[in-house]
């Protein structure tokens, strides 16, 4: 019977070494707030931060693997998923201009630039025709 209880012991030593705590312990995210650098300097090291196209900017995939994924994969919130040219088609009705300003300013459950202040115009645009080109 001692043995058993020796044996369980062992489990819960290997779960109490200060590295698997530490893993437990660490945070699932960052609060990031406007002004501060998010991480998205060394993506944009020597951009252009006015909005142009060039320099260091991040291309349309990585935006959307960035700030768009989790919502346009899943559809969340009525987000049109990727891949469905029917969803984005009647949205194209109304012009990439507002599919741009709707992604810049936020529209509906979308926040503004898909919650990322730090994000270009042109990146915001770039990750737009992603979604456009690979929904249709």
């Amino acid at each position: 019977m001692a043995c058993l209880g020796l044996a369980g012991l062992t489990f819960a030593e290997d779960d109490m070494s200060h590295e698997a705590i530490a893993k437990r312990l660490e945070p699932v995210g960052e609060l990031c707030l406007e002004g501060q650098d998010c991480g998205t300097s060394a993506a944009s090291a020597g951009g252009d931060t006015t909005g142009s196209a060039g320099g260091g900017d991040m291309g349309g995939e990585a935006v959307y693997n960035s700030a768009c994924v989790a919502c346009h994969d899943a559809g969340v919130a009525g987000a049109p998923k990727i891949g469905d040219s029917q969803a984005w088609s009647t949205r194209l009705e109304k012009g990439t201009e507002t599919l741009y300003s709707h992604a810049i300013n936020g529209f509906n459950a979308m926040p503004a630039k898909g919650g990322n202040p730090n994000l270009s115009d042109a990146e915001v645009e770039a990750a737009v025709d992603y979604l456009i080109e690979n929904s249709q």
